[in-house]
């Protein structure tokens, strides 16, 4: 605010000091000025027709008497210079002045109140001290100000009206006096750009700023709080400076930004909603602080997809991807956790950026993918249910990670005796026979993993059969091959003495291998399996089989085939 006066009534609200009279003792013929601290940088100076808030003292030369003071009525003064507003000495001694300035203007009565003096107050040719603290000064030319001190290296988006911004700040007087500081209350100040929830100079000067950009703005009052003021932080007719970092913008209109960092070679499947999904992440906001990280929690984060288990940005980021991809996700807010945020994790309206990192996925109906690699020119014999077979493997995930290598393990098919997508893939080979089998963890190890595989992991096996014996159906110790001897007992009686002890009937037995009749069941002592055939044949139990013990009445089958329990 401008305040008029006429020369009686202003010398009661001016400050300054004298420095001295001239030399000769004789009357002041001009002002005397003391600049007696001066800052050390002085970006303006104060001149004709500016406007200026400043503190005083004013006393009399004579005695020293105090005839006014801004300090004890708590309050600055405010006045244009130049323009008779103020006594001529004042207009002369303000010139020139420095904000945070201190001068002693010693004003002689000619360019004071003169010999009239000034009610009762200032004498009649009265000298006037005043003692002065410049503490703002601006032009009702001046513009906003903006410097920028530091800004990132990449900048792909600047600040624009409609955005909205979150941004901290430090908030000073133009004579360094702090007003308001987010950084205190350790939160940003949000507000939309260009849509008048800030202060007319502020959104001018935060137009074009980057995120982690940091700029000076310095506001003129009659773009800030004007004659009135904020409260009691803001006096009126203040220049305000804020120091500003810009940690976040967006717009109501934005979508996602997806910017792809690595696509492997060979994608032939991508992902699509209802795909249950393992990926890493960083997650950052705009200025680059973290907010979380499944790599610091040595763990992926698995999900289904477009099902509403995450946020609305990432249920549609996460589709369209291939198993190894890497992408960067920008979400605004109205897409991640809007206006609320969550909890001191995540600040309301902020945009989160993800950097992630696919490891595999996998839809609830996938099978078993079988991929043959080799395959020998004759194959005549392959493997199926109830086989022995010794294999070779390497067992990983699908980003190459875990890495098991087992030399020739050994496994009866059908006995569930290793995974069923391991069965799957090992069934049908011939020896010799090299595979990749991509195994989804419903065929795998499920949801809660294994020792080393973590849970609903995608497994990639490469094989090769290595050796195969034709196996018995399960319950069975020995199966003929075509058509066993009919009748049998003459056939297993190799001496004829119509009785066959555990030796005849072993070597028999032994016979029907060799000569690919019969097949004993593979992977177990024969030893013991024949034992166990000869014990379930000797009825008696006294260590021979004779003809009536091998078809006792009612029985059509061979006791030499009956199921068992091994």
């Amino acid at each position: 605010m401008i305040l008029e006066m006429d020369p009686i009534i202003s010398a009661l609200f001016f400050l300054l000091h004298v420095a001295a009279a001239d030399c000769t003792g004789g009357p002041l013929v001009d002002v005397i000025i003391d600049r007696y601290d001066i800052p050390r940088v002085c970006p303006r100076e104060v001149q004709t027709e500016d406007f200026i808030r400043y503190h005083f003292n004013g006393s009399l030369f004579a005695d020293g008497k105090k005839f006014d003071s801004s300090h004890d009525r708590g309050k600055a003064f405010i006045s244009q210079v130049g323009l008779g507003r103020l006594i001529t000495g004042m207009d002369r001694g303000l010139q020139g002045m420095c904000v945070n300035e201190r001068r002693r203007i010693t004003v002689p009565p000619h360019l004071a109140f003169g010999s009239i003096g000034a009610g009762g107050i200032i004498p009649a040719d009265a000298v006037l001290v005043y003692d002065v603290l410049l503490l703002d000064i601006w032009n009702a030319e001046d513009k906003v100000q903006s410097r920028t001190i530091s800004k990132p290296e990449t900048c792909t988006r600047t600040t624009a009206p409609s955005d909205f911004l979150r941004y901290h700040y430090n908030g000073t007087l133009l004579s360094g006096e702090t007003f308001d500081s987010s950084h205190s209350s350790n939160k940003t100040y949000d507000a939309y750009l260009g849509q008048g929830d800030l202060i007319p100079g502020m959104d001018e000067g935060l137009v074009g700023m980057c995120v982690g950009e940091r700029r000076i703005i310095i506001v003129p009052p009659f773009l800030a709080y004007g004659e009135n003021g904020y409260g009691t932080t803001v006096p009126p007719q203040a220049t305000l400076v804020f120091e500003v970092l810009l940690v976040d913008v967006f717009n109501p209109k934005d979508d996602l930004i997806v910017e792809v960092k690595e696509v492997p070679e060979g994608c032939t499947r991508r992902t699509v909603a209802g795909d249950y999904i393992r990926y890493h992440y960083n997650g950052t906001f705009q200025d680059g602080v973290a907010f979380d990280s499944s790599y610091q929690r040595n763990s992926t984060y698995n999900t289904y997809i477009g099902m509403g288990y995450v946020i609305r940005g990432m249920d549609k980021a996460l589709q369209g991807l291939c198993m190894g991809e890497k992408r960067r996700i920008t979400v605004p807010p109205h897409l991640a956790y809007g206006e609320e945020g969550v909890g001191e994790l995540i600040p309301g309206s902020a945009v989160l950026v993800f950097d992630i990192h696919v490891i595999d996925f996998h839809n609830p109906n996938d099978a078993v993918e079988i991929k043959v690699t080799h395959k020998p020119q004759e194959c005549n014999v392959i493997s199926e249910a109830d086989d022995l077979i010794q294999y070779c493997y390497n067992c990983s995930l699908m980003d190459g990670t875990l890495d098991q290598f087992n030399s020739p393990s050994t496994t009866t098919l059908g006995g569930n005796k290793v995974i069923q997508g391991l069965e799957e893939g090992l069934s049908g080979m011939c020896v010799g026979e090299k595979r990749e089998v991509v195994v989804p963890p419903h065929w795998g190890h499920g949801e809660n993993g294994a020792a080393g595989v973590p849970k609903s992991a995608v497994l990639l096996f490469e094989l090769e059969l290595v050796e195969l014996q034709k196996g018995v159906p399960e319950g069975y110790m020995f199966v003929w091959l075509g058509d066993g001897p009919d009748p049998l007992f003459p056939a297993m009686d190799l001496n004829g003495d119509k009785e066959v002890p555990l030796e005849e009937f072993s070597s028999f037995i032994m016979i029907q291998v060799k000569e690919g009749k019969g097949r004993l069941r593979p992977g177990l002592d024969s030893d013991g399996i024949i034992k166990d055939m000869f014990d379930n044949q000797d009825l008696n139990k006294d260590g021979r089989i004779i003809e009536d013990e091998l078809k006792p009445e009612g029985d059509e089958e061979s006791e030499a085939t009956k199921r068992d329990e091994l």
